[in-house]
């Protein structure tokens, strides 16, 4: 079970939104890669990192942003947030990105996802954000037909190495993560799935490590991290106590 701290970047700040909302953004550090530092420092190895003006351009628009969290940080980094074509995923990839997350593009070109993942084996994700359990998209500002579980499903057989579910209503807003709906959709797939969307508390990693959520490969903490809800050291130690128990 891995837990990713969480910088979204809106005109090259760190910030959280509420429930998706651009209008809604909280700025939490005007250097992201001075944040990505400070959680490196607390303990973290893992990055999950979204350009959200990215995501509603269809197109990079952090990239200096990502590229200053990428030089001063040796975190592992997935990215998401405006990445639909390959050659947009291959410039990221070159760059020290370690796995790229695909959102839209999974929606409107599966092909796409499936020949990123064939050429790049391990480090293509799919991030499906959903609303009342349909799939969002375009920065979380339009809402498909699709359901979460349909789309998944989609990429069963292409090789893709996880898929970050993401609750909307739940993002950004503390109050829980949705656990019932992220391991439906982990029970409906053999992609590993990591959880997002509401993570509030040290309760919220208590129940991750719980035996239920032994299928789920990992959770994002935002928001909670940033205004103290969360306690890193605790939360980390919890983790590997689990996985110590877990080896013995």
């Amino acid at each position: 079970m891995i837990l990713y701290p969480a910088i979204d970047l809106k005109s090259g700040e760190c910030v959280r939104l509420f429930q998706g909302d651009m209008a809604k953004a909280t700025v939490f550090n005007t250097d992201p890669a001075a944040q990505a530092e400070s959680f490196a420092r607390q303990g973290f190895s893992y990055l999950h990192v979204v350009d959200l003006d990215g995501a509603f351009a269809g197109k990079p628009m952090n990239a200096q942003a990502v590229e200053n969290i990428l030089a001063r940080t040796k975190m592992q980094v997935q990215l998401g947030g405006g990445i639909r074509d390959l050659p947009t995923v291959e410039a990221w990839l070159g760059k020290g990105v370690a796995r790229v997350i695909i959102g839209t593009a999974a929606v409107r070109d599966p092909d796409f996802v499936h020949e990123a993942a064939r050429r790049h084996p391990g480090r293509i994700a799919v991030g499906i954000d959903a609303r009342d359990g349909k799939v969002a998209v375009d920065g979380w500002a339009k809402t498909s037909e699709m359901t979460a579980t349909e789309l998944g499903r989609r990429f069963e057989d292409a090789g893709v190495a996880a898929i970050i579910y993401t609750d909307i209503a739940r993002d950004g807003a503390l109050q829980g993560l949705n656990i019932p709906a992220t391991l439906a959709l982990a029970e409906a797939v053999a992609i590993p799935v990591i959880a997002s969307g509401g993570l509030a508390s040290i309760a919220d990693i208590e129940r991750l490590i719980t035996p239920e959520c032994v299928r789920l490969a990992g959770a994002i903490a935002g928001r909670a991290l940033y205004d103290g809800r969360l306690d890193p050291a605790a939360a980390l130690a919890l983790l590997r106590a689990a996985e110590e128990r877990s080896l013995a």
